[in-house]
């Protein structure tokens, strides 16, 4: 893991491609992770301006100053000139093939407003695949929302279908199928638009969407 897969780098920044299983960022019990990792590559150290859940893979946004870490986090609390686009196997099929989840979700105590962007890029009646964005950025938001309207992703061991997940690996699930595979950040200078492609492990269930 710590051969990272760098996608970008400019002066102010670097895109990561974070493998699944690696935490974004240390602590009690975490014995290796991102920001540790890029400690050890880099001086001074790259600074983290967002998250990723450790069972999910994708890009990540890292500011290597502290000037521009501010900027992408003041871009990234406003939702201006930046979209996180995410790719997830899930079980079942929405409701409407695209729309927005709104249910209110609990963070450290407190009931908060949340908002997942959805669309069903393929699948049938058991499995969709699902292009999502955030309008909020809540713990494990996609991973919530989902799981409570009916279409849990495929591996989440959290909030996801238990039964189902035990069965699945019996052909194949290995990991939480939710990829972060899109970036698209324009301020000033700066414009990206970078795609991550989807692991290995995502294939076999791609096959099955897509029949």
């Amino acid at each position: 893991m710590r051969n990272l897969e760098i996608l970008f780098e400019s002066e102010d920044c670097l895109v990561i491609n974070k493998p699944a299983g690696l935490a974004t960022q240390g602590g009690k019990r975490v014995a290796c992770s991102l920001d540790t990792i890029l400690a050890e590559l880099r001086s001074p150290p790259p600074l983290l301006v967002h998250r990723l859940d450790k069972d999910s893979s994708g890009l990540i946004l890292v500011a290597k100053t502290r000037a521009s870490a501010a900027r992408f986090s003041a871009l990234l609390a406003g939702k201006r000139g930046v979209s996180k686009q995410y790719l997830a196997v899930c079980a079942g099929r929405p409701h409407t093939e695209s729309g927005s989840i709104t249910l209110e979700l609990e963070v450290r105590g407190v009931v908060k407003q949340a908002e997942t962007r959805y669309k069903r890029l393929s699948g049938n009646q058991d499995f969709s695949l699902l292009q999502l964005e955030l309008g909020t950025g809540r713990i494990h938001q996609i991973r919530r929302h989902l799981a409570q309207t009916g279409t849990p992703i495929l591996g989440d061991d959290k909030y996801g279908d238990f039964a189902l997940n035990k069965t699945l690996r019996k052909t194949g699930l290995k990991r939480l199928l939710l990829h972060a595979s899109r970036l698209i950040v324009n301020d000033g200078d700066l414009a990206l638009d970078i795609s991550a492609p989807l692991p290995d492990y995502f294939a076999p269930f791609l096959e099955v969407c897509s029949r």
